[in-house]
């Protein structure tokens, strides 16, 4: 793996980057969601999918009700979520150790995250906050991948330009396209000797790692 010249900063995404995605746990609390609602998962992931941006980009009881979630059952939703979300926000392996090293070798560090806002109110408790420099949340700020903005403020909020920073990320929300354009180096993450789960990275050609202790070795 070759050394990249001009790296000052290292902005990773949250979910199958620096954590796992919960499907497991998700599927259990979409099914109670479905049933509440009256429809079976199919049709729920249809809603999801339309709802999409919603639920990413305020109140989570919003993105419920959009959903069509009685208003009996929003609040018990929402306190699910947010139990659900702070026992699922677990570094992988290597990456409190990986943050560290960088933060001891001068690179400066952010996480730029399509999420809702459980994430947001869990994220301080976690080992990885204190360990990064910054943290963009689209369901705080409105800004979304892989639309320019949410990288350039990281960026910013960072004292860097997008040309000295790498962006860490699995593919999904077209998130690699997207630092690209405002000129990071983009960095995709997918298990070795298998496809990435995203069809808009499945023939990535740019740099890649298959964890992320490895990106130490592009600094």
């Amino acid at each position: 793996m070759t050394q990249l010249a001009s790296v000052r900063g290292v902005i990773f995404d949250l979910w199958d980057t620096l954590v796992d995605w919960p499907h497991e746990a998700m599927h259990d609390l979409n099914t109670q969601i479905a049933a509440h609602i009256g429809i079976d998962l199919p049709e729920l992931h249809v809603r999801l999918r339309s709802t999409y941006r919603i639920s990413q980009t305020g109140p989570y009881e919003r993105a419920l009700r959009a959903l069509g979630v009685p208003e009996a059952h929003v609040t018990e939703h929402v306190e699910a979520r947010f139990a659900f979300t702070r026992t699922v926000l677990n570094p992988r392996p290597g990456v409190l150790e990986t943050l560290a090293a960088l933060r001891a070798r001068g690179i400066r560090t952010g996480l730029i995250s399509m999420c809702s806002e459980d994430v947001v109110v869990a994220w301080p408790g976690t080992a990885m906050a204190e360990l990064l420099d910054t943290a963009t949340f689209s369901a705080t700020t409105g800004l979304v991948k892989p639309e320019p903005e949410i990288y350039l403020a990281t960026a910013a909020a960072l004292g860097l330009t997008p040309y000295e920073c790498l962006f860490v990320g699995d593919g999904a929300n077209n998130e690699l396209a997207g630092a690209e354009a405002t000129g990071m180096t983009a960095v995709l993450i997918a298990p070795a000797d298998t496809d990435p789960q995203w069809l808009e990275v499945r023939d990535w050609q740019g740099q890649r790692v298959t964890t992320i202790p490895e990106v130490l070795e592009l600094c």
